[in-house]
């Protein structure tokens, strides 16, 4: 018997459309405070071998790695919180807690204050694979911080070291 599935939670702080930046962009329907709940990261859960044994296409994933191992991914049942693009000079972060049956979720925050039609960024702080470099995660934020890459700043720096 398989489980039933959940809806995913609504975002009401939230609104897709176009991004300059790329694809689809999350934008703030209202003026937010520093710290508004804008939603949880939700999808269908993967863990690491489950993960390995999966082929992916590269061209677009929504997959989030939690500190627990589980990687989310936001294109299986996910909401509007998939769709928050990488900034090096981010104005929302996400957040590990538990839900009330002790699972970990995701939520996502914002970091400042933000005015309706801001798009909601994150710094994705992604980890480099085996072998690939900087030029492999090219970022577009354009933002005065901009590291050229959405790799964590530590990896970045190493990277650019070694090349």
């Amino acid at each position: 018997m398989s489980k039933p599935r959940s809806a995913p939670s609504t975002t009401p702080n939230l609104r897709v459309s176009a991004s300059g930046v790329h694809g689809l962009g999350a934008y703030a329907t209202r003026p937010l405070p520093a710290g508004a709940f804008l939603g949880l990261y939700e999808g269908r859960r993967y863990t690491p071998a489950q993960i390995a044994a999966k082929t992916w296409d590269d061209s677009l994933t929504y997959l989030f790695k939690l500190s627990n191992d589980e990687t989310i991914d936001g294109a299986k049942g996910g909401n509007a919180t998939r769709h928050l693009n990488h900034s090096c000079d981010p104005n929302c972060e996400a957040v590990e807690d538990y839900d009330e049956a002790g699972r970990m979720v995701l939520r996502f925050q914002t970091l400042v204050e933000v005015d309706a039609g801001d798009e909601l960024f994150i710094d994705y702080s992604l980890t480099a694979d085996d072998g690939s470099s900087p030029a492999d995660y090219l970022c577009y934020c354009g933002t005065d911080a901009c590291r050229g890459t959405m790799l964590a700043a530590a990896d970045a720096d190493v990277d650019e070291a070694a090349g």
